[in-house]
Formats: C-alpha cells, sequence, structure tokens
C-alpha cells in the first residue's frame, strides 16, 4: 500500500517538479441500466474508430482531424502535466500517441459497449456511440465528492467532520435502542460509506456500500448544502459548477431517469465522462482554473479505507419515515466490502486483507470510478497519462474490469 500511494502522489506531483507546463466503474447502484438525455452531440455509428473517423458531430470533431483547438492545462502545482480540451477534443491517430490500433479493437471488441481512450490529453480511440448519455450508476459517486469537496472549499460546510444531523431533522433521534447512533454521522463517513445507516453499526464502525445512505449523502448534499432542488440541480450545480467549466458536450444530468424516479443518477456520455477522469489527471486544473486544489485531489485518491475497518454484519436498522433509495430496493443494503481500495468513493488499486490487488494488471496509481460491477467506469492511470471511460459493456465485476485493462494496456507501446 506504501508502494500505491507513493506512486500515485509521484505522479499527482509531477508537474510542481516540471517547468514545461503544455505539454505538446465494483457494485452498481441497482436500477435500470439507464436512458440517453438529450444533448448528444451526434453518434458514432456502428465499430470502434481512430482519428477522424466518429460520426457526424462525433468525438473527433466536425473537421474529423482535430477539435476546436485543446488548451495547455496548467498545472497549478500538482497533477499530470498535459492539455485538456476545449469545446471539443482535439484528436490524435493512436499510433501517434504510442498506442496500437489493432490491440485497441481487441480491447473493445472483447467488452462491447460504447467508449473512449485518452492519451496524453487527446481523443485517440473510440467505439460504438461515445456521444450518448447514459446512467453510469456507482460510477458518479467521485462526481457526488465533487461537490462535497467544492462545498468545503466554498466554506458552506466547514469540513469532512462536521456533522449532518443538523441538516436533517429526526436523524438525532433515531435509533435511540442505539444510543442515537446517526446523530455522529458526518460527511466524512458518506464520503467513505462508513455512516452506517440503516445497519446496527455506529458511524465509523463497518463499511456499508449503501443506496439509502447514498440517497441521504445526495439529498443532503445537494438541496440542504447547494440549496438546489430536484427542479433545477443541473441548472444551478452540475452545469455551472463543474460541465460548464470543463466544456461538457452531451448535456450531462443528474437526472438520468427524470425527477421522480431516483434523482441523482448521472447520465454522461463516455467522452464527458472522459473529461471528469481528466480533469483529475490533471491535478484539478482545467485550463487554469483550479476547481480542486492539488493537494485535494492527492488526497481523495490515495487515502483508502484501513483494511481493519470490517464489512458491515448487515444487521438492519431503522431508517428516517420516507427514506429514498438511490439504486437498490434491498434492506439492509451490503453490496460489497471495501478491499482496501475505496477511496473517498473512487477505487483505487489497493490490497486487501489476503493481500490481493484489486487490478494486478494496471499499474499502481490507477484509480477509478466503477458502476453495476464495472460496466460503467471512467479509469485513470497517471503514470501513462491515459484516461478510458466506458459504458454499457459485458464487464460484471472488478476481475473482468482487471482483464479489459489488461487487454487496453497491451496496446500502449
Amino acid at each position: 500500500m506504501v508502494r500505491w500511494i507513493a506512486g500515485v502522489v509521484c505522479a499527482l506531483m509531477v508537474a510542481a517538479c516540471s517547468s514545461d507546463e503544455s505539454s505538446a466503474s465494483a457494485p452498481g447502484g441497482g436500477g435500470a441500466a439507464g436512458a440517453s438525455t438529450g444533448g448528444a452531440a451526434g453518434s458514432s455509428s456502428g465499430g470502434a474508430s481512430g482519428t477522424g473517423a466518429a460520426g457526424s458531430g462525433g468525438a473527433a470533431g466536425s473537421g474529423g482531424a482535430s477539435g476546436s483547438g485543446g488548451s495547455a492545462g496548467s498545472s497549478g502545482g500538482g497533477g499530470v502535466p498535459g492539455i485538456v480540451p476545449g469545446s471539443s477534443w482535439d484528436t490524435k491517430a493512436p499510433g501517434d500517441v504510442g498506442l496500437d490500433a489493432a490491440k485497441l479493437g481487441d480491447f473493445s471488441a472483447s467488452i462491447a459497449g460504447r467508449g473512449v481512450v485518452v492519451k496524453d490529453g487527446y481523443l485517440a480511440y473510440e467505439w460504438g456511440n461515445a456521444t450518448q448519455a447514459g446512467d453510469i450508476a456507482s460510477a458518479a459517486k467521485p462526481i457526488y465528492g465533487f461537490f462535497l469537496y467544492q462545498a468545503i472549499e466554498k466554506n458552506m460546510i466547514s469540513s469532512l467532520d462536521e456533522k449532518v444531523a443538523p441538516l436533517i431533522p429526526g436523524l438525532d433521534v433515531l435509533n435511540p435502542s442505539l444510543g442515537n447512533k446517526d446523530a455522529n454521522i458526518t460527511f466524512r463517513h458518506f464520503s467513505t460509506q462508513t455512516s452506517c445507516y440503516g445497519v446496527t453499526e455506529a458511524p465509523g464502525e463497518a463499511f456499508d456500500y449503501n443506496d439509502w445512505q447514498m440517497a441521504l449523502f445526495w439529498d443532503t448534499l445537494f438541496l440542504k448544502v447547494w440549496g438546489a432542488s430536484y427542479d433545477d440541480v443541473d441548472s444551478k450545480v452540475l452545469g455551472p459548477e463543474l460541465c460548464s467549466l470543463i466544456q461538457c458536450q452531451d448535456s450531462p444530468t443528474f437526472l438520468a431517469f427524470g425527477k421522480n424516479d431516483r434523482p441523482g443518477r448521472v447520465a454522461i456520455s463516455p467522452r464527458d465522462f472522459a473529461r471528469f477522469g481528466l480533469l483529475y489527471l490533471r491535478g484539478g486544473n482545467w485550463n487554469g482554473t483550479q476547481l480542486l486544489p492539488a493537494a485535494t485531489i492527492v488526497q481523495i485518491v490515495t487515502t483508502p479505507l484501513p483494511n481493519s475497518i470490517p464489512q458491515t454484519k448487515g444487521q438492519e436498522a431503522e431508517m428516517l419515515a420516507g427514506q429514498r433509495s438511490i439504486g437498490s430496493s434491498q434492506k439492509p443494503d451490503n453490496q460489497t466490502d471495501h478491499l482496501g481500495s475505496y477511496s473517498n468513493m473512487w477505487w483505487i488499486n489497493g490490497v486487501d486483507r489476503d493481500g490481493k490487488t484489486l487490478l494486478p494488471s494496471a499499474p499502481t496509481d490507477t484509480y477509478m470510478a466503477s458502476g453495476h460491477g464495472s460496466k460503467r467506469a471512467v479509469v485513470v492511470i497517471p503514470s501513462l497519462d491515459l484516461v478510458v471511460s466506458w459504458n454499457d459493456t459485458n464487464i460484471s465485476d472488478f476481475a473482468g474490469a482487471n482483464q479489459a485493462l489488461g487487454l487496453l494496456l497491451q496496446a500502449v507501446n
């Protein structure tokens, strides 16, 4: 684990030592696979493609060879230096960024679905319809985490250790037979899924990957802290505070199924989700604007839960009346262990209690957002300046994601 953290910190902080700042998705959230939302900028029909092969309006841009001109991303004191896209992606052929096109084809054929590969800040490969926004299930959690840390930066909340009960009527008197344990839930507990909301353990005592607590977290963060509603959360928060800043093209939304069906579920296209991954790869900096401090990005993806924290025993406890879920309907909800790899809503390449690495085929600095057993994901590999985003694949667990990444990495020359 020390080697993993050292690798990530080195990769994220390399720009601090560089004078050149302008180079050149485990368990799911349940429910339906997701509908596309409006705003997709055309589709690339059929199979995989390299530069310029996207369909009309596809990720290669109307000119095929290049987007609108990417911007050199300032390191901001941390992150892997390099370009970020402008209003559309700059593209390069796989071979021009050290990738083998034939092996990329093997990779995409093996997992099906649709997605993009971004190397050195350039969109180098895509397959399927990479412009279609669709539900990403639990892979949305790092997006929630982004807004949690933004709220701290904007002094909307004092710290991760601020208790949430003052914002949630009735939480402080819940479960009197368990000592009103839920009164002690903090934002940190939500971000690490250790709130133990809905199970008998006290906050911080166990890990419980739980869609009831995630709905409570989402409603608290976006409706109470950010002051939005289901009607305006996209226009008030998601759009102006993230998507417009990283210049998303395909209208991401917090209402993948509408405001009356699991609000908070994110629909986003693979090429837009790759922008989010690239934001973290660039140390939180997008074209000179520091959306999150570089040190915060490092902390987010290098502090997994220790293996000493057990998975919940899964014994049901009282929840608030009318509590909704953002996915699963199971009570108690106990979907997976943290595997020594759950770091502030991202899955890092950690080591579990049995010494097993989560993604043994991938570099140690790899981290990912994973939904529906990694069927939907964005994967960031700082040491290779590489981001891959996919959706609607045939992957069903971390073993499948590891196999897919092994094939992808065979394409890296």
